[in-house]
């Protein structure tokens, strides 16, 4: 008598759940902020982001105070929440917090610890790639992470946490960068390559220089005297 076939198991597998609606709100909206999908002074209404989502006012209106505090909109009652613009005193604030922690971390990193110059080029290889496909949110992301290895390569776990909290105003800022002067890629992607340069030659003032220059260049974007 043949075998009964073999009945196959019930995947023990627990069913994957969506997060939270107000998470899925919240994500929503900053990517659009961060890859300017929303532009400064678009003002978004809670009903066209509870259809584009999928999902009741409720958890809309709890992400956009979130975003809110984070310094990325601005709520007005009975109206909807404006995509605050990245302004010229911001663009300066970071542009100096970046010069002091990048700076002294960049000099930290000579000689270079183990495996930092292989990620470093690993990144400015992804860069390059992301930079020809004309992928700019993408590439925002890779330089923001070039910069952030060389910071955490340095073990101050304060410094690279500080250096984190700038992490989406630094991606926003990098998309508008190359959004409005598509030239800058290509020597961003250059300054990239003499800042490994003079980290495998272990030159820290070298170094220093480029990374000065690379980006204090933004500060000459905040005073309109970008060349």
């Amino acid at each position: 008598m043949p075998a009964a076939p073999a009945v196959p198991a019930a995947s023990t597998t627990p069913a994957v759940k969506p997060p939270p609606a107000a998470e899925r709100v919240y994500a929503h909206v900053k990517q659009g902020v961060l890859d300017r999908r929303y532009e400064g002074g678009t003002l978004l209404t809670e009903g066209e982001l509870a259809e584009a989502v999928g999902v009741s006012r409720t958890p809309v209106r709890e992400a956009l105070l979130k975003l809110e505090v984070e310094g990325l909109l601005r709520l007005y009652p009975k109206k909807g929440a404006l995509v605050l613009p990245v302004s010229a005193q911001e663009i300066a604030d970071v542009v100096e917090t970046r010069l002091l922690v990048e700076t002294h971390s960049v000099r930290k990193a000579v000689p270079a610890p183990p495996g930092l110059i292989e990620r470093l080029e690993e990144l400015l290889r992804q860069q390059r790639e992301q930079a020809a496909a004309g992928d700019l949110s993408a590439a925002a992301v890779t330089d923001r992470c070039f910069h952030a290895e060389i910071v955490r390569s340095g073990g101050n776990e304060i410094l690279a946490r500080l250096y984190d909290q700038l992490r989406d105003r630094q991606l926003r800022m990098g998309v508008a960068v190359m959004q409005s002067h598509p030239d800058r890629i290509a020597k961003t992607l250059a300054e990239h390559e003499e800042i490994l340069e003079a980290l495998r030659a272990a030159d820290a003032e070298a170094a220093e220089r480029v990374v000065t220059r690379h980006v204090g260049w933004f500060q000459n974007l905040a005073r309109g005297e970008v060349r």
